[in-house]
């Protein structure tokens, strides 16, 4: 084969062969076996379960829970329903090849409200210290607390 001949035009983009097909192999022609065990341990990994505690959320052997991600078994209807349920998601979201989006925005929500709950509590510690030192006056009136706001008291 030609130099020439290892490139092709996809949607108008020059493209090496093989690696076209060794992509178009790995994103189309997937298994749903492979699919289904990729999300599992992908989904397992997010939520920090071990194979045995998925197996005993979905009411499963752990074993039967190995054989499928290592795409040997092929779980029933009955058993994808509760292997999803155990992974708190919906069972067709076990053969989607899109990653986990609402995981990452869960993920970030998370973090945001760990840091403002660290803000808070920072803010409510320096307050009981000053309360308790004795450097902290009550205002007598509206005006007096903005005029501690402004002063930093």
């Amino acid at each position: 084969m030609s130099v020439l001949h290892q490139w092709i035009i996809v949607k108008g983009i020059v493209v090496n062969k093989i690696e076209f097909i060794n992509w178009w192999y790995i994103v189309v022609k997937s298994s749903l076996r492979q699919i289904l065990a990729l999300n599992i341990k992908k989904r397992r990994y997010i939520l920090g379960l071990s194979q045995a505690k998925l197996a005993e959320a979905a009411n499963i052997a752990t074993a039967y829970v190995a054989m499928i991600e290592l795409e040997k078994k092929f779980p029933s209807v009955d058993v994808l329903e509760r292997i999803a349920h155990a992974l708190q998601i919906d069972p067709p979201e076990l053969f989607s090849k899109a990653c986990y989006p609402s995981e990452a925005v869960k993920d970030l929500h998370r973090s945001v409200l760990t840091g403002i709950e660290q803000i808070v509590k920072n803010h409510i510690e320096e307050f009981e210290a000053k309360v308790n030192s004795g450097d902290f006056e009550a205002p007598q009136n509206e005006k007096d607390a903005q005029t501690n706001q402004k002063s930093g008291k």
